[in-house]
């Protein structure tokens, strides 16, 4: 049975979805964690509805290993709770209940009401963002929040079908990206819906449908709303990946690395040769050494993402008559300082960071030439 064909904006969930049978579909229970197995029917068998639902869904219908497995709900958080002693509630807006098996979490969520149904004037913040406490509802409702139509699959324990209500099987199937509803608003709700575009079109090898990118760079300055210590979540998703370099190249297009990086923008824009082939070289490596399982760190990127502020800056202090060390020290401050109000970076990264920037005052020393 053929899933809804899939149009340019999805602005209406269909009320009665495209059910897809075991028999005409990919997704295996042999492929699905028995942790996640588990949970799903223990809801199913305590009378709760219960779906596997997300990237789960989506990695394996692509042949993909999935990372991590989720679970929607008819059962609020404080049921999900009381069958699972091994469950921890988290969120506060909007609760989740984390079901833990050793190093593996299970992520419950129970089933969203339709971001229609709360949106009014005392919703929107002035920059266009929609604020609003989330409430339950049904499965139909809970549809609408999922952001890109691959990831609203949700395979029922029940029967071992698909549900799908808005053609994200034939996405799939055309290696599409497409969001929920009306781009702009998606983007307004949650900005980083941008950075997570990029990253999944990157991570799956889709092209992102053109209506689905068209607002992206007139509302990239949203980000600028987002908390630093979430966009930095996002960078590391984003560039620890496996292809940063791609992913680096794509947020460039869209201007969305001039929100994450703004100080590394203004030198980019310069032309400086030396600055793409210092870049494109330690993504280059990081993701060579990714490929390989080797261990890599998020400080290695921001040093070489952050070095030529650094050193401009450190150049102007020494042209004030400070040393080479103390210059590179005080530039560091400077450009970290700068940086946390676009992405929180933690205070491990940024002693590494500067152990490298200092490196190199030491390394030119010794070689007797300029870094």
């Amino acid at each position: 049975m053929d899933s809804p064909k899939p149009t340019a904006v999805v602005t209406e969930i269909v009320r009665k979805p495209q059910i897809i049978p075991r028999s005409e579909h990919g997704v295996s229970r042999s492929e699905i964690s028995e942790n996640a197995l588990k949970v799903l029917y223990r809801l199913k068998n305590a009378g709760y509805q219960a779906y596997l639902v997300g990237g789960g869904v989506r990695d394996i219908l692509l042949g993909l290993k999935p990372k991590d497995f989720d679970v929607a709900t008819d059962a609020h958080p404080e049921q999900v709770r009381e069958l699972f002693r091994n469950c921890r509630l988290i969120g506060r807006r909007f609760r989740l209940a984390h079901v833990h098996f050793g190093r593996e979490i299970i992520e419950v969520s129970t089933f969203r009401a339709s971001h229609t149904d709360a949106i009014d004037g005392e919703g929107h913040e002035e920059d266009g963002r929609i604020i609003r406490d989330n409430v339950y509802g049904k499965l139909d409702d809970d549809v609408w929040r999922r952001d890109f139509t691959v990831n609203a699959l949700y395979y029922n324990i029940e029967d071992f079908s698909i549900v799908d209500y808005v053609g994200g099987l034939e996405d799939i199937k055309n290696k599409q990206l497409r969001l929920i509803g009306i781009p702009e608003e998606r983007y307004q709700e949650d900005p980083v819906r941008m950075l997570r575009a990029i990253r999944f079109a990157i991570k799956l090898g889709f092209s992102i449908h053109p209506v689905s990118e068209q607002p992206i760079r007139k509302l990239a300055p949203l980000l600028e709303e987002i908390p630093e210590a979430r966009l930095f979540e996002e960078f590391l998703k984003l560039f620890m990946g496996g292809q940063s370099e791609k992913t680096y190249q794509q947020l460039r297009e869209y201007g969305l690395f001039a929100m994450l990086f703004p100080q590394t923008e203004v030198f980019l824009n310069r032309g400086d040769e030396f600055i793409h082939k210092l870049l494109s070289s330690a993504f280059r490596n990081t993701d060579t050494r990714l490929a390989e399982d080797k261990p890599v760190t998020p400080a290695f990127l921001l040093a070489a993402l952050l070095w030529m502020p650094v050193r401009d800056l450190a150049n102007e202090h020494e042209s004030n008559g400070l040393s080479e060390m103390d210059a590179i020290h005080l530039a560091s401050d400077a450009v970290i300082s700068h940086q946390i109000s676009s992405t929180s970076m933690p205070r491990r990264f940024t002693h590494m960071a500067r152990d490298m920037w200092a490196l190199q005052v030491r390394l030119k020393n010794i070689r007797g030439k300029r870094p």
